[in-house]
């Protein structure tokens, strides 16, 4: 074969195979890797005393890749290559395993060897564990959870069983006789979540790597996180208030659709990675992915300019012709989950016959009769105009997105009906006109924009449709309208147009019986 014919061979790196194994616990491609790491300052390659750490190492990419990097870096520094591997690989690198197979791999892919004390080892080390160990940990369990990750205590069943108590959250490690080690750099994807409640629900862990790691005080943090604490998360309030409000937030760039970035794997919201800079104190640049595309141009801007954060640097200057005028928003007019109540469970009976004083229930892909004495819960809707919107719809990233269902989207229900909770309930008013004209409204284009860029999963609540101007009901709004109300330009409205589908502006009855 002539050499021309090996050059254009591809050579595969197991490493991309590993990277669609998993869902919760997922490893990084090479060549996502390598793009993090193009965000660190060029100097971080030449600084021999620097030390990094991946404190949740899965497959040993990033540690691999960083060796790469600064064994060209440090040529000047140490011009014998042996001698420079051996003080990269020995004095600089370490990381903390998640299960004994993970370390197993990672001593492979950065040692090629599992036993770094072995006679393939590209350093020998005193101990087969090198720099890469796994170190288990046990649960702090009070009651039926772990005070550190919230994990069920049931998962604590002995070292001969995973258990999921990372040790790096859970303080085993650093270890002890590594007490007086500063970290320069920490780098990694985390863990993801930590199934809970019986497998039924799951309960998000990387937040806290991050935050251990940011509590270390290094020189630079860089990691790659689930995107879902944008906007929402099961206890994640406090870790994005923690995070938009960081000055020190310098690079963010963002996927919208995880398989982007991970081929073959499921992250439901997308994924993002950062970069923490300890001497940063000002805006962060940010990049955004859109489905199927390449990395945006980057704008500087404050993360916490909103009470979430919004993705899409487009987005944000609507989003601020809209804010600059100070309207009153309109979750205000959104009922909470479940707006009625019922005295006992059920999707009400196929008919109103025998029934003293009967009212249409509007349920999940159905409608049926209950009893006006079995509603316990805003009792006095029953009677008004409202609008009922579908409390989940699709959750589907593809562009452009309905956000609502498009065959139902909101419609108008009367005097004389309700519904479960498969419904939220919105502006219940005493005029058919201003319903008509609400669902209208919530028809357009530009409402539902507005509600997306809160919608980082596929339910519906009050707190979605907090960017949406709360406007009088004396007119029918338009798309036209409203790019006028708020000086939106032409380009403005060709994004919003890629982003979001037309939708009829009629007001249909809902699901037909």
């Amino acid at each position: 074969m002539s050499a021309t014919a090996v050059a254009r061979q591809h050579i595969p790196d197991i490493l991309d195979c590993l990277a669609q194994l998993s869902n919760d616990q997922v490893p990084t491609p090479p060549a996502l890797a390598r793009e993090m790491l193009d965000l660190l300052p060029d100097e971080v390659w030449s600084e021999p005393d620097y030390k990094w750490l991946d404190p949740g190492t899965k497959s040993g990419v990033f540690l691999r890749e960083v060796a790469t990097r600064l064994l060209a870096g440090l040529a000047d520094w140490e011009p014998a290559f042996e001698k420079r591997r051996e003080h990269i690989y020995r004095n600089m690198l370490f990381g903390a395993a998640i299960t004994e197979m993970t370390g197993n791999v990672s001593r492979r892919t950065l040692y090629c060897s599992r036993d770094a004390s072995g006679e393939y080892s590209v350093v020998r080390f005193d101990t087969e564990l090198g720099n890469l160990p796994f170190v288990y940990s046990k649960h702090k369990i009070e009651g039926n959870r772990c005070t550190v990750c919230n994990a069920p205590a049931a998962l604590e069943r002995g070292s001969s069983r995973e258990n999921y108590a990372y040790s790096f959250i859970h303080g085993a490690y650093p270890t002890k006789e590594m007490s007086g080690m500063k970290f320069d750099v920490i780098v990694g994807n985390p863990p993801y979540q930590i199934d809970s409640d019986g497998n039924t629900r799951t309960m998000p862990v990387y937040h806290r790597f991050v935050r251990q790691a940011i509590d270390m005080n290094p020189r630079y943090v860089l990691m790659i996180t689930p995107s879902r604490w944008f906007t929402g998360g099961l206890g994640l309030d406090e870790y994005r208030a923690r995070m938009l409000s960081d000055r020190r937030m310098r690079r963010l760039v963002d996927y919208r659709i995880e398989k982007d970035a991970f081929p073959g794997v499921n992250v439901n919201g997308g994924v993002s990675y950062f970069l923490w800079d300890r001497e940063h104190d000002g805006p962060c640049s940010v990049s955004h992915v859109p489905p199927g595309g390449e990395v945006g141009p980057a704008e500087e801007r404050f993360l916490d300019e909103f009470d979430l954060f919004v993705r899409q640097n487009e987005a944000v200057k609507i989003l601020r012709k809209v804010r600059s005028r100070g309207e009153p928003t309109f979750d205000r007019r959104v009922s909470s989950q479940k707006p009625f109540e019922f005295h006992t469970n059920f999707h009400g009976a196929p008919t109103s016959k025998g029934m003293d004083n009967p009212v249409l229930l509007h349920g999940s892909k159905r409608k049926s009769w209950v009893e006006r004495s079995a509603v316990v819960k805003n009792v006095e809707w029953i009677d008004r105009w409202k609008v009922l919107l579908a409390a989940a719809t699709d959750g589907n990233e593809v562009l452009p997105l309905p956000v609502w269902d498009m065959a139902v989207g909101p419609f108008v229900a009367g005097p004389g009906e309700s519904c479960s909770g498969t419904y939220l309930v919105i502006s219940p008013s005493d005029e058919r006109l201003e319903a008509d004209r609400t669902s209208t409204y919530l028809r357009t284009r530009f409402v539902r924009f507005l509600v997306s860029l809160r919608k980082g999963a596929q339910h519906n609540t009050a707190d979605r449709f907090a960017f949406v101007p709360d406007l009088p009901m004396d007119r029918k709004w338009t798309d036209d309208d409203l790019y006028e109300r708020y000086g939106v330009t032409r380009d403005e409205i060709a994004y919003i147009e890629t982003q979001v589908k037309e939708m009829p502006t009629g007001t249909p009855a809902g699901v037909v019986s």
